[in-house]
């Protein structure tokens, strides 16, 4: 059942951002905004905003939790640089993002939890929906949504506990009225998680939700509704995927076009911790999982898989892979295929371990003892996770080495919709073990990628050694000096090969120009969107996104050399920047943020503009 929808205003795209305590359900409500939007269709991007604590005290701002959707007809690469609205469940939510809303924005605001308790926790010395000034500056819309969630559910058998955590349902409800979301995607998602063990929580959650939905029809606060129009996009099936799930699906596709079995070991840290989780519910698709100690223990198990002829993997954060370093220097020197997925956080140590930040390039690039290189691989945007774990599983496998994969928090658990791709259209991962029928050389090579051949451990004649200390080319162990610095040359030298595999760069514009920007990971849906606005007003400006941070692309010092200035926003103090000043001794511009959030579309525009105009 849909309610009748009348008098709305048509957008091109909207930004909606649901704030309120931990325990107030707002990561629920937005999922499911989001999943509504996916059906309708829309184009969508969202960013969860978690606290770091565990569960901080209610009321405060540090136990804030948010999640912000933006939706549209037109092309999203990004959750929205502003909200067009707001729903904050209490105090804390309206001093963390009130700043943040667009002016004449909607602001939802729970009447019920602004209390001199909570103002005081927020630091507010007066209700702030008092205040005149706020209700000029927003369209403000204060309501008691946790009274009207209790009265809806008067006769139910609930306790009064249980009726004030649907509150949450009743914003959401009423968010579906002024943007004409439908009902049913909800309330089919409340059917199967309570329908069956617990029918009067799926009743009282569905009653509410429709009392939300019917407050804006009843409300004597006229204000307009809103209507996104239906999004083109290609034939096919889609789903919502968030990061770390399509890196799930993306491991998995490509040990199946490797014919490898997949394991992946890990121990639980945020943000990777959901990688394993969901990885775990692939067992019937021949998926090993498990739990390690530590970190240390995670990455020797997945290479103990990897040498008795599967793939290996194992994921982290930034503090985790400076533990699994040591054992990342292993599989260099034994050249076996391994996948180190590494889902950066704000560091240093904790630092914030729910934002995001991409300062651990540096460290994926160089931070291990000796000369030991490897390539590194970046992904751009949530469901781009698929395509970059499958490129990581092929690297590691065409040439026997282990790859470092880099995500970040605002791409893990961010989500989009995803297009799922025909298993037969992915390119088959062909690296054969050692012919026991052959004669077997350890470290034999093939003249084209350099990788050795891998042999499966206990086959008669493929009998050898393999292990931290240097090697010469039959697996000898060799302290000759000339040895060692040609192993160390050939295993440098294999990692520039891969460069020989990888596609020229996709170039957003014209290839010379006045200015390019140049990002990786996920600056590239807040890049794309700026070059491409300014490209329609007529700025000379062009950008390209990083997908192969170690070997660079071939294509990448010519590209960077036709441009009269290289502008490189990064979410950390300047690390590719500094790569590119010294590799191709071009002036990198570099344009850094280190505040746990992602870059906004007008931060970007406006460099941009500034260096145009210098």
């Amino acid at each position: 059942m849909t309610p009748t929808t009348r008098g709305f205003r048509e957008l091109k795209a909207v930004v909606v951002r649901f704030a309120g305590d931990s325990g107030d359900g707002m990561q629920v409500v937005g999922e499911r905004f989001t999943d509504t939007s996916v059906t309708v269709p829309n184009a969508i991007a969202t960013f969860p905003d978690y606290p770091a604590e565990i569960r901080a005290p209610v009321g405060t701002i540090a136990g804030v939790s948010a999640f912000q959707v933006h939706f549209g007809s037109i092309n999203v690469l990004t959750p929205g640089d502003e909200p067009d609205a707001l729903v904050a469940m209490n105090p804390a939510a309206l001093a963390v993002h009130l700043s943040d809303l667009a002016e004449r924005g909607l602001l939802i605001a729970n009447t019920a939890a602004f209390n001199e308790e909570n103002l005081k926790m927020a630091g507010y010395a007066a209700n702030p929906l008092d205040d005149p000034e706020l209700r000029k500056k927003y369209d403000v819309i204060a309501v008691d949504i946790t009274g009207l969630a209790v009265e809806a559910l008067k006769d139910s058998t609930l306790s009064h506990r249980d009726k004030l955590r649907t509150k949450n349902f009743l914003a959401l409800g009423f968010t579906y009225w002024v943007y004409g979301r439908p009902l049913e995607p909800t309330m089919a998602f409340i059917h199967a998680k309570w329908g069956t063990k617990a029918p009067e929580v799926a009743d009282a959650n569905i009653r509410v939700l429709k009392a939300g939905y019917f407050l804006g029809e009843t409300m004597e606060h006229t204000r307009n509704r809103y209507m996104v129009a239906r999004a083109e996009v290609e034939p096919g099936t889609y789903r919502k995927i968030s990061g770390n799930d399509a890196i799930a699906l993306g491991l998995i596709a490509g040990a199946r076009k490797a014919g490898r079995d997949l394991l992946y070991s890990g121990y639980p840290i945020t943000p990777a911790s959901s990688i394993l989780e969901a990885l775990a519910a692939y067992k019937h698709c021949g998926v090993k999982t498990v739990q390690a100690e530590d970190e240390i223990a995670a990455i020797g198990v997945a290479i103990g898989a990897s040498f008795a002829g599967g793939i290996g993997v194992t994921g982290t954060s930034g503090p985790g892979i400076c533990l699994k370093s040591e054992f990342m220097g292993l599989a260099v020197s034994t050249e076996l295929p391994l996948v180190i997925i590494d889902v950066q956080r704000g560091g240093p140590s904790t630092g914030l371990p729910t934002k995001t930040e991409q300062s651990d390039l540096l460290q994926a690039l160089h931070g291990r003892h000796g000369e030991s290189p490897l390539p590194v691989v970046a992904a751009n945007s949530p469901s781009d996770c698929f395509h970059a774990a499958f490129e990581a599983v092929r690297i590691a496998l065409e040439y026997s080495t282990p790859v470092v994969l880099l995500t970040d928090g605002y791409l893990a658990n961010g989500s989009e919709p995803w297009k799922l791709p025909d298993e037969d259209s992915l390119p088959t991962i062909d690296k054969p073990f050692a012919d026991p029928s052959q004669p077997y050389v350890t470290f034999a090579r093939d003249p084209e990628t350099l990788a050795r051949t891998q042999a499966i451990p206990g086959q008669p004649g493929l009998e050898h050694r393999i292990g931290g200390l240097e090697k010469d080319g039959k697996g000898g162990i060799s302290y000759d000096p000339d040895n060692h610095a040609e192993m160390t040359r050939l295993r440098a030298a294999k990692v520039e090969a891969v460069a020989k595999s990888l596609p020229l760069l996709n170039v957003n514009g014209d290839k010379t120009g006045k200015l390019l920007v140049i990002g990786w990971g996920g600056t590239h849906g807040a890049i794309t969107t700026a070059v491409e606005t300014l490209r329609t007003e007529g700025y000379e400006v062009s950008s390209t996104n990083l997908r192969y941070l170690n070997p660079l692309p071939a294509d990448l010092e010519g590209l960077l050399k036709g441009f009269d200035r290289v502008l490189v926003p990064e979410l950390n103090s300047g690390q590719l920047s500094m790569i590119l000043r010294s590799r191709y001794l071009v002036d990198a511009i570099p344009m850094n943020k280190i505040m746990g959030r992602p870059f906004k579309v007008s931060e970007i525009r406006n460099r941009i503009v500034e260096l145009l105009n210098a």
